[in-house]
């Protein structure tokens, strides 16, 4: 069996050693943390600690963070909830060209039930500036949605000046960030961006997947995507996942006590980078990113998949793009306007702290072998 060499982090991380621990504990402490006798008490007072812990990763308090089942939750919540709020300004959104699906695909929906939607598109690099979003928004609009750092480019946003932006231009605009891939990914909280809404999720982290949160900025009345029982404050229904909400804490704690993980990261990404463009002069950066731990680069005209699969079978993990696209070609790409056989043979390339230069060493052996036995196509 091939040794496992994973560099697609963008699109999971394994599970950390103290998370398995905390859901351990959390799994053999069965109480509902909604019952009213001790044992429960006990239960709830820990998801009251795990709350305090993801509140500190985001830089906000406890009381603006709600625990959903994923980001995909998280974003659903926060903009389908976030025009309901804003219904009597108007029924206008301004969102991305180069945002997630869960998101995208939220914004479409509400298209199609009578809703405006103005997608801003990026320039070759990736980028939005702050001008393009001040010259879309209108007196009608309610709500702007746009993501931290690009899950494929690893292109940082400007979210910060955006919500600075939108505020000067109507403090009632609510303003929603995505930021699943962004999160301890940065050296600044989340919070400290000013948005309103802030999606993040576990298993980008070290936490486990089926868990999330979505910090609520005080002062924002944001009704409930899902009701129920009235858990979470009443504003998310359905008893609370201990364990997966222990696991996500526990994560958090471990990322941030990690203090040299960004430098770490991006010392690598940068040696990959370097080592792959001199090994193979087809190889072109679509995007070196911002972001510690992301890239994406092209082998002009060679079919992607097959370059995933065929190092796959090595034990060589690596994506063509979001995970969520399942082989589908990338939005993201496409709306930057990559000429075809740029996007054919468009990969992307996420690192941790823990990736290696022996481990990047193996990747630009097997795919430099990979761009010398494929042939490309035309496209």
């Amino acid at each position: 069996m091939n040794t496992l060499t994973y560099f697609d982090y963008a699109a999971t991380t394994p599970l950390r050693p103290e998370a398995l621990e905390a859901m351990a504990a959390a799994l053999a402490h069965f109480g509902n943390p909604s019952s009213r006798y001790a044992y429960g008490r006990e239960a709830a007072h820990r998801v009251k600690e795990h709350r305090e812990t993801v509140a500190r990763a985001l830089g906000c308090a406890p009381g603006e963070v709600f625990f959903t089942s994923c980001g995909t939750e998280g974003d659903n919540w926060a903009i389908r909830k976030g025009v309901e709020l804003g219904r009597r300004r108007g029924r206008h959104i301004v969102t991305t060209a180069v945002e997630h699906a869960a998101v995208l695909e939220t914004c479409r929906d509400l298209e199609r039930q009578g809703y405006e939607l103005t997608c801003l598109r990026p320039d070759r690099q990736g980028r939005i500036g702050v001008e393009q979003l001040r010259a879309a928004l209108r007196p009608d609009t309610a709500l702007v949605s746009m993501m931290l750092m690009n899950n494929e480019t690893g292109v940082v946003l400007p979210v910060a000046d955006c919500v600075r932006a939108v505020k000067a231009f109507d403090p009632g605009i609510l303003f929603h960030c995505d930021a699943v891939q962004g999160f301890l990914k940065l050296p600044d909280p989340l919070a400290a961006t000013g948005a309103d809404l802030i999606t993040v999720s576990g298993h980008k982290v070290g936490g486990p997947k089926g868990v999330g949160a979505l910090y609520v900025k005080k002062g924002v009345r944001l009704a409930p995507l899902l009701t129920g029982g009235g858990q979470e404050e009443g504003l998310r229904s359905g008893t609370e996942a201990t364990a997966q909400i222990a696991g996500f804490a526990a994560a958090c704690q471990a990322v941030m006590a990690d203090t040299g993980r960004l430098e770490r990261t991006a010392a690598v990404k940068a040696y990959t980078l370097e080592r792959l463009q001199a090994a193979i002069p087809a190889l072109e950066v679509i995007s070196p990113g911002d972001a510690p731990h992301i890239c994406a680069v092209t082998l002009p005209g060679y079919p992607s998949e097959v370059l995933v699969r065929v190092l796959g079978d090595q034990g060589i993990c690596i994506s063509s793009g979001s995970a969520c696209h399942k082989g589908k070609p990338s939005h993201v790409f496409a709306a930057m306007g990559l000429p075809r056989p740029w996007l054919s043979g468009a990969l992307r390339l996420s690192f941790a702290p823990d990736s290696t230069r022996e481990e990047a060493d193996r990747l630009i052996a097997a795919l430099t072998q990979a761009s010398q036995s494929i042939f490309p196509t035309m496209s």
